[in-house]
């Protein structure tokens, strides 16, 4: 399998793109690309592409939509996770993918920060979760010969302070919109004690490339 820069041209994934340029802050869009394209690197680097459970599609749509619900589109009565997985449905339900592919995507999304769940529901919902997550430096031997001219081609632009604050702001919206326990009560109760994050303070110190 090889691999290039440019991205499908397709209708799920123009109707994906779409629904984040209208809402999303721009470091997460970059995020949300280089999550695909480091989600692809994964699928060459560990030969997936033969697998039954792979569509670049499904997958482009999963990782580009993942932080959806951190946009303006999101309600803000539920988490994050949960609201960018109705939201990116809704967006394929409107281009008439099948219930089953739209459901595969809902999962995806709604599972991308639920280490140990996210591995177990398939290929779609493991891609999506270690493709946003290589893009705070995991799996760095991966991505190694590509992430300059990813970086290049979609800057980071301080993407975690940017994903952490519209996580927190999405926070704030309701009682309902951080469970106890949930990232964004994480998020939230670590920028009110300390002022930063983990997830702040791990991509600052674990990235190769710094943040």
């Amino acid at each position: 399998m090889s691999f290039s820069l440019e991205l499908p041209a397709t209708p799920i994934a123009e109707a994906a793109l779409a629904a984040v340029r209208t809402s999303v802050a721009e470091p997460i869009i970059n995020h949300s690309i280089r999550s695909f394209l480091f989600a692809e690197l994964l699928v060459r680097h560990d030969d997936l592409a033969a697998e039954p459970g792979y569509d670049r599609d499904l997958v482009f749509a999963a990782t580009v939509m993942h932080d959806l619900g951190t946009g303006t589109g999101a309600p803000g009565q539920a988490r994050f996770e949960v609201e960018g997985a109705d939201l990116a449905a809704q967006v394929l339900t409107d281009i008439g993918l099948p219930a089953a592919a739209v459901d595969r995507v809902w999962e995806a999304v709604a599972f991308h920060t639920s280490p140990g769940i996210a591995e177990r529901r398939g290929l779609l919902a493991y891609l999506t979760a270690e493709g946003s997550k290589m893009d705070i430096g995991f799996n760095a031997h991966v991505t190694a010969a590509q992430q300059a001219a990813i970086h290049a081609a979609y800057p980071r632009n301080h993407m975690v302070q940017t994903l952490v604050d519209a996580v927190v702001r999405h926070a704030n919206l309701s009682d309902t919109a951080a469970p106890l326990y949930s990232m964004a009560d994480l998020f939230r109760s670590e920028r009110e004690t300390t002022g930063r994050t983990q997830l702040e303070a791990l991509a600052a110190g674990r990235s190769p490339w710094g943040e």
